[in-house]
């Protein structure tokens, strides 16, 4: 389902599994959530996330991957934390390793 190679990831949300990327529309939207803008400001500011935060880039990478979900029925999900911090971690590092 995912491809790697286009920086896509993938996360199981309620037993389906569901896409993540890290597109430039993806970008935008986490900027314009957290309130910054560039990538240093984004950068510091990724550094201290709140759980909120967490949902936010959860949702714009969603989006990116082709699989939009409202924010609200994240937080209604059965999410593992860690399980959610690794395909974030990892939809970044694909991107990342584009470059």
């Amino acid at each position: 389902m995912e491809n790697s190679v286009r920086g896509e990831t993938s996360l199981m949300i309620a037993g389906v599994p569901h896409r993540l990327c890290l597109t430039l529309g993806a970008l935008a939207q986490i900027e314009t959530g957290l309130g910054v803008a560039g990538d240093v400001s984004l950068s510091s500011r990724l550094n201290r996330l709140k759980a909120n935060d967490v949902l936010l880039l959860l949702q714009a990478l969603l989006a990116g991957g082709g699989n939009p979900v409202a924010i609200e029925d994240l937080r209604d999900s059965s999410l593992h934390p860690t399980e959610v911090a690794n395909a974030i971690a990892s939809a970044f590092s694909l991107a990342d390793s584009d470059t």
